[in-house]
């Protein structure tokens, strides 16, 4: 690479998360627009034929065709590469082809993954299944005992691969154990912090060489668009996953990274409004009769209450979850007729399992999430048929109440 580089926004240094989440990204063209411009374009002219086989060779930064280089992607990517505290970031069709592309930038046959068995269920398909078929092998453990992932390191293992909080459970890991973890096995580890976004929680500061996000959640933040990304040093992004980017195509699209780049505007705000309420939600559920047990960090009886409050700014997040109870007689079969109920009952509530949305999502994680894994991962994880996920939005919290009270109170 020459020293003809694409020219960044001249900010200074020493500017802070919510000054990058509204000025980071590219200086503006010559009509001088305030928001961010919309390049809708396959592709990008070159001046001349020597300049685009430099740029095609890599010998030049500029733009040449958007499956990899694309000015708006590129403002998305620097955005919440600074937000993370990265050097790097590539943005992806989704958060699921981010893994992807992790997986087939880093990764070949012979080599072991180290992964938490209480991760999302695509990502324990994507690792357990898809990727074994190609001959890589992964080891799923808890979460949050740091002495089985530290049994579990193999000679040939390169990837230690965590969500922290997870989902549905918001279980925590110890970032910083793991990152050591990894260094000492002369291996990554890769945390997806979709739960938790930069706005919360910032991996890098605790060792993580890699961030994955799934910007269709809480980056984008209004349930618009599907986009992902990985955040990383310069090295690993431009050196590992770009050529793989030009190749394989799993692109993000300029106007899901146009949409992404503005709910980063209000990222920061949003996760401060929707922890709040989440707290407050958690706090009422621990006190209904027909709760038996509530999942949030921000909560004291969470068992990583104290590692969450310091890893995650203080804060616990949006996503509560929650079991109905019933008798022990009834089985799996019961439990889910009651969390069924309890969802069905609810009339502002959104039955979908997306979440990260200023509008309140509800879901039973066991037939849609992790649906597609046994009963007998589905049980390693800790989701039981009597689960419910419940992604907090921006609505009254006195409404959701009895949104939840409708049908938990006639279980």
């Amino acid at each position: 690479m020459t020293d003809k580089k694409i020219p960044r926004v001249p900010l200074p240094d020493d500017v802070r998360l919510d000054t990058l989440a509204v000025r980071e990204g590219l200086p503006r063209s010559a009509w001088g627009e305030n928001s961010e411009a919309l390049f809708l374009t396959s592709s990008f002219v070159q001046p001349d034929a020597a300049s685009a086989a430099a740029r095609f060779a890599n010998e030049e930064e500029a733009f040449i065709y958007s499956r990899f280089t694309n000015p708006t992607v590129m403002m998305m990517e620097r955005r919440l590469a600074a937000m993370e505290g990265a050097e790097a970031c590539i943005g992806t069709s989704s958060g699921m082809s981010a893994i992807l592309l992790l997986g087939l930038g880093l990764l070949k046959a012979g080599d072991h993954v180290i992964c938490s068995q209480s991760v999302f269920g695509s990502t324990i398909m994507l690792f357990g299944r898809e990727f074994a078929k190609f001959g890589v092998e992964t080891t799923f453990v808890s979460q949050t005992d740091v002495g089985e992932w530290r049994r579990a390191v193999r000679p040939n293992t390169r990837l230690l691969f965590a969500e922290s909080p997870t989902n549905p459970l918001t279980e925590v890991c110890e970032i910083r154990a793991l990152a050591e973890i990894a260094k000492t096995a002369g291996a990554l580890l890769a945390v997806d912090n979709c739960f938790c976004s930069p706005a919360l929680q910032k991996p890098i500061e605790y060792g993580a060489d890699l961030i994955i996000h799934s910007g269709t959640k809480y980056l984008d933040g209004q349930g618009r668009v599907i986009a992902g990304a990985i955040c990383g040093t310069e090295a690993i992004v431009n050196e590992k996953l770009v050529p793989v980017m030009r190749s394989a195509g799993m692109t993000l699209s300029p106007f899901n990274a146009w949409v992404v780049l503005k709910g980063l505007e209000t990222l920061s705000i949003r996760m401060q409004a929707q922890s709040e309420r989440a707290l407050a939600l958690a706090a009422w559920l621990e006190q209904q009769p027909t709760v038996e047990r509530v999942y949030y960090p921000g909560l004291k009886s969470h068992p990583q209450h104290e590692l969450a409050m310091a890893q995650q700014s203080g804060c616990g997040g949006a996503v509560v979850s929650f079991i109905v109870k019933s008798p022990a007689s009834g089985g799996a079969t019961l439990a889910r007729k009651n969390a069924f109920h309890v969802i069905d009952s609810t009339r502002i509530c959104s039955i979908t399992a997306n979440l990260g949305d200023t509008k309140t999502t509800i879901t039973h994680p066991a037939s849609t999430s992790h649906g597609r894994l046994t009963e007998e991962q589905r049980l390693a994880a800790g989701i039981t048929q009597g689960m419910i996920r419940v992604a907090v939005g921006l609505e009254d919290l006195a409404d959701l109440k009895a949104d939840l009270l409708r049908g938990l109170a006639s279980v």
